[in-house]
Formats: structure tokens, sequence, C-alpha cells
């Protein structure tokens, strides 16, 4: 399925799998699923085996980002394999590789202690081989670290959970004036357009840019492959390294990975292929762009991007094709908003309507500042 040559860092994912098991069912569909998207995939089944585990493989193994270990009954008969495991775990430490083993039709303790159905052909290599105990020892040792893994991964799996799935939602029933901007949003976002496109969201501070970003966010999102929002660019871009943790921020929102490590060729060449929704928001000036994304040519054309700031020169300079002004309330959102703070309803008291208004009229520009949303 794919074939390696030089040193370049070619592949995102290695895997490592006993062909005559795997190779026509579960291997097969998931090397049909990365290729879907667009991630590029080793596959040893093409390359000559020998005595010894080639250098081509142990370049192939240290030129990917991800290792997927697909242990299988008799994973363990195979001595390349096992050569291969051995390389894996030690290159995770050395450079942090992510490493995944998947179990298909065998139990993860056999493969931890070699007992079960994968003991047996375990053994049958281990008699091949008694006399070099040495090697024996390194396969037992990959095996038990690898199987070990899973841990990490259900833990990774539960921290996930944890956060996308039973944190709070904000609760958008309490907002005022927000379903028909978000709206407009989205029409001005659904253009046809053959490169990235660029929304921008200008206005005074407080009047409800980022809740209008974000809202918008919340309900696009899920269209989108990739997806992030970088909130209040102004105050974190005047910490000390505040801009590179945006820029991280960003690359492991969008490939749903925490460990990403930024400035990878391969981080970008993946997100050229990825479907992306991004905002930038409180923006204050275009270096402050510049430092985060560098630019938009390495994000794929259907590509959205979203941008908040109070100076709609920082706009111009990105060449934001189309700038959404966002206006104070009309009054009788306002004087909603305004009741709710004040009498925890959407009206006034009785008896208290013509001060409300009087109230309204007369701090209406405050009042934009400082309640809306």
């Amino acid at each position: 399925m794919a074939s390696f040559s030089g040193n370049n860092k070619k592949y995102y994912v290695f895997v490592s799998c006993r062909g005559e098991d795997t190779r026509d069912n579960f291997t097969s569909h998931l090397y049909s699923a990365l290729s879907r998207q667009n991630i590029q995939t080793f596959i040893d089944d093409q390359l000559n085996r020998g005595n010894e585990i080639s250098e081509s493989l142990v370049k192939a193994i240290k030129a990917s980002a991800i290792s997927v270990i697909i242990f299988s009954e008799d994973y363990a008969s195979s001595r390349w394999c096992l050569d291969e495991l051995a390389e894996i775990p030690e290159y995770k430490k050395e450079h942090a590789q992510i490493v995944l083993p998947v179990f298909y039709r065998v139990d993860p303790s056999y493969v931890r202690n070699q007992t079960g159905s994968f003991g047996d052909s375990f053994s049958k290599l281990q008699e091949r081989f008694e006399q070099n105990s040495e090697k024996l020892q390194t396969w037992r040792k990959g095996l038990r670290e690898a199987a070990e893994l899973i841990n990490e991964v259900v833990n990774h799996i539960l921290k996930r959970l944890l956060e996308e799935v039973f944190r709070p939602r904000d609760d958008k029933s309490q907002l005022v004036g927000v379903e028909s901007r978000v709206e407009e949003i989205e029409s001005l976002l659904s253009v046809e357009s053959k490169d990235v496109y660029a929304l921008g969201i200008w206005g005074i501070g407080g009047i409800g840019k980022t809740t209008i970003a974000r809202a918008t966010f919340d309900k696009i999102s899920r269209y989108f492959e990739g997806s992030c929002f970088l909130e209040n660019v102004r105050g974190e871009s005047q910490r000390t390294g505040g801009l590179a943790c945006l820029r991280q921020k960003l690359l492991s929102n969008l490939m749903k990975d925490e460990n990403v490590i930024p400035g990878i060729d391969l981080n970008f060449r993946r997100l050229s292929r990825m479907k992306a929704l991004i905002v930038f928001d409180d923006v204050t000036c275009f270096s402050q762009l510049e430092s985060i994304i560098g630019s938009l040519d390495w994000l794929m054309p259907v590509s959205r991007i979203i941008i908040t700031t109070r100076n709609k020169q920082v706009l111009r300079n990105w060449g934001v094709r189309k700038i959404y002004e966002m206006e104070a309330l009309e009054y009788h959102h306002a004087l909603e908003l305004f009741s709710r703070h004040a009498f925890k309803q959407n009206h006034p008291d009785v008896g208290y309507e013509e001060l409300s208004r009087g109230y309204y009229a007369t701090f209406s520009h405050w009042l934009d500042r400082q309640l809306v949303f």
C-alpha cells in the first residue's frame, strides 16, 4: 500500500500489523479511511523482508507522527513484527511519537503477559530463538509496554469526553438580539468561494462582537472538520509567550491533538486538506494574525475565518473581503435587555415604563457598551 525512500517526513501514520491476519479486513478498512481524510499512511507489506528489520522500515517509523500497532492472534509469530515493535516504543520515548495499540480479536492481557492464543504464537517463535535471550527480552519488553499503552488511550478518551461532552453549555436563551445577527453572519459566510473566505466583525468595544462570533461558531462549527475559537487575542498577546500559546491552541484544536508540535511541516500539510473554521476574537493589530497563523495560504480553500476587532484597518490589511459592522441594539431589544437586568423579566414593572424608556434614551450609548450580551 505504500513505499518509502529517503529521509523526508512523508507519512503521518505508520501501521505495524501481521498482514495475513488483518490485511483483507481491519487493516484495509483503516487504510482506506485514513486515505479518505488525506492522511498519508505507511504499511510495510510491500517491502522485501529479510532476516533483520530493514533500514528503510526504521526510517519509515521515524518519519511518521503516529504509529498504530495492530495486535492480532498471530502477531507474535512474526519476527518482523516484533522487531518493528521494539523500535516503536524507543522512538516514542525519544521523540514523543504518538503510539496507538489496536487489539484485533485478542485480549490486551494476552499481549501484555504473552498468554492465551497470543502466547501460543509467541512460544513458537521463542523456540526458534531460545539461544538469543537478549532478543527475546527485547520482544517481551516491547509487547508489555505497547499493551500498557491502552491505559493512556482510555485516559485520553475520558479526558476528551469530560471536556467536550459533559462540560456545561452557555445558555443562549438569555441572549437578546442575537439570533437575527447570527443568521446575517451565516449568510455572509455561505458565499461560494474558491479561496479561504475571511469575514470581519467590526465595532466599538462592548457592543457584542465576541458574543455574536461565539454564537455563530457554536452553531456552524459542526459542519467543519476542524474548528477553533481563539478568544481575547488582544489580552493574550500582552502576556509573555501569549501569541505562541495561541498558535499552539490553534493547531491543537484543529487537529484534535493537545500534543501537536508547532512549526512541523506535516501539521500544515494536513491542515491544507482540512475544511476549517477559525475565529480570531478581539484582534488589535495585523502582526498578531501574522504571528498566530502566518498566512491563509496553507488552509483548505473552503475554510472560513472570522475576525472580531475594533480596528477596521486590521481587516483591510489582512485582505478581508467582507466587513460586518456591529450596531447598537434596536430599541425593543435594548429595552428588553435593560428590563432583564433591572427587573429580572423581559419588560419594565408596571409604573416604571416611562422611566425605563427615558433612562434608556439618556444612557443608550452606555447601555449598549455595558449591558449588551
